[in-house]
C-alpha cells in the first residue's frame, strides 16, 4: 500500500484504462519522424491512446509525411506556426483527451513496454512526472561520438537520465510521463522559454509539492545532431537558455550546470596569462605564479584525451578522434552560451540546428 510522504503531495490517481495522450512537437524531421511515430503506436497500452503531432512549418517534407501518417485515426495534427517547442507542446496537450500525457520527440524512439512501465511507476510512487534514461545512439561516426558523449558522465553527466541506475526522486525527467491534472495546476509549459522548458516545468512541479521520479528501467533511444555546425548551434542555444534560467531561478539550478562556463572562464584566463607572458608584461616570479592558470586547462585536456583513448572513446581510431573533438565542442559551446545568457539573457535566441543559418524559428 502506498503511503504519502510527510510534506509531499501525491499526484492524482486516474481510472484504470482512462487513456494516454502522446504529444510530439515536429520540425524538419522527415528522416526520423516515421520511426518515432511507429514506436509510439506500437506501445502496448491497456487503454485508448492518441498521438498529437504539433507541426511547425517544415521545409523538408515533414508536414507531408505527417499528413500521410495521420491516415491512422490515432494521430491528430495541430498547427504550431511559431515553431517554439513549449507552444507546440501546450497546443498538443490542450488538444488531447486523456488524463496522462506522454511527451515524445521526433528524434527519439520509445523502447517496447515503455508506456506500460511508466504508468505502473506513476501509480506505484504517485509521482506527477516519471522519466527514464536517454539512450543516445548514432548512425554515422560523428553522430555515434556525440551519442557517447551524451551517455558519458564526462559529456553531459550529472542528470540521472544520462545513465543513472538508482531509482528515486529527480530534479527533472527526460521527456516525461505526466498527470494532466498536475500540468493544468502548475500552468503547462512556460511559453517564454525556448530551451530548458522541461527542467523549468519540473521545477514548478516540485515546488508545488509533487514528486518527479526517475526510473532507470525506462529507456528512450535518442538520435543526436548529425553535423558539427548543428551540434554547436544546438549547444550554444541550450547554454544561453540555461544562463537565462539562472537569471530567473538562481539557486534552483544545480551546481553541475556551472562546470562548462567555469571551463570557459578558466580557458580565457589562461589565454590572457599567455598573452601577458609572451609580451613581457609578466616576468620573473609573477610569470611563474601566473602559470598556475594553465594547470586546470592541462588537467581538462588530459581528462578528455584519457576518455577518448579509453573504452568510452569507441573502438577504432576514427571513433576516438571524433570523441576527442566532440567533447570539448559540446562543453565550450554550452559554456560560452551560458556565460552570454547570464550576462545578457537569452531574449529571442532559438536552436537553429534543425533549420538554416538564420536565427529564427521559421523557415
Amino acid at each position: 500500500m502506498h503511503v504519502e510522504q510527510p510534506g509531499r503531495r501525491d499526484a492524482p490517481v486516474v481510472a484504470e484504462g482512462a487513456g494516454v495522450t502522446f504529444v510530439m512537437p515536429v520540425l524538419n524531421e522527415r528522416a526520423y519522424l516515421r520511426r518515432a511515430v511507429e514506436t509510439v503506436l506500437a506501445q502496448d497500452v491497456a487503454a485508448p491512446t492518441e498521438l498529437i503531432l504539433a507541426l511547425a512549418p517544415s521545409t523538408d517534407g515533414t508536414t507531408e509525411l505527417a499528413r500521410e501518417l495521420a491516415a491512422d485515426d490515432r494521430i491528430v495534427l495541430v498547427d504550431n506556426p511559431e515553431a517554439d517547442i513549449p507552444i507546440g507542446l501546450n497546443r498538443a496537450i490542450r488538444a488531447g483527451r486523456y488524463p496522462t500525457i506522454v511527451r515524445v520527440d521526433a528524434h527519439s524512439e520509445l523502447e517496447p513496454g515503455y508506456t506500460t512501465r511508466a504508468l505502473a511507476t506513476l501509480d506505484r510512487v504517485r509521482a506527477a512526472n516519471v522519466g527514464g534514461v536517454m539512450k543516445a545512439d548514432g548512425r554515422t561516426p560523428f553522430q555515434r561520438a556525440v551519442a557517447r558523449a551524451y551517455n558519458s558522465p564526462i559529456g553531459l553527466g550529472g542528470g540521472a537520465y544520462h545513465g543513472g541506475t538508482q531509482e528515486g526522486e529527480a530534479e527533472s525527467a527526460y521527456l516525461g510521463v505526466m498527470r494532466r491534472d498536475v500540468l493544468d495546476e502548475v500552468g503547462l509549459f512556460d511559453e517564454s522559454i525556448r530551451r530548458g522548458e522541461d527542467w523549468e516545468l519540473n521545477l514548478r512541479i516540485r515546488r508545488a509539492g509533487y514528486r518527479v521520479w526517475f526510473d532507470p528501467a525506462l529507456a528512450v533511444t535518442y538520435w543526436p545532431r548529425e553535423s558539427w555546425t548543428r551540434l554547436v548551434r544546438q549547444f550554444s542555444a541550450t547554454g544561453r537558455w540555461r544562463g537565462e534560467l539562472v537569471r530567473r531561478y538562481g539557486r534552483g539550478n544545480s551546481v553541475r550546470f556551472f562546470a562548462p562556463p567555469a571551463l570557459v572562464v578558466i580557458l580565457v584566463l589562461s589565454i590572457i596569462v599567455g598573452v601577458l607572458q609572451a609580451t613581457g608584461v609578466l616576468s620573473g616570479w609573477w610569470w611563474v605564479a601566473a602559470s598556475i592558470a594553465y594547470l586546470p586547462v592541462i588537467a581538462y585536456a588530459l581528462l578528455i584525451i584519457g576518455v577518448a583513448l579509453g573504452p568510452g572513446g569507441g573502438t577504432g581510431w576514427r571513433d576516438k578522434l571524433w570523441t576527442l573533438a566532440v567533447l570539448p565542442t559540446m562543453h565550450l559551446s554550452w559554456g560560452t552560451g551560458f556565460v552570454i545568457g547570464v550576462v545578457r539573457g537569452a531574449h529571442d535566441t532559438v536552436d537553429t540546428s534543425r533549420l538554416g543559418d538564420r536565427n529564427t524559428p521559421l523557415p
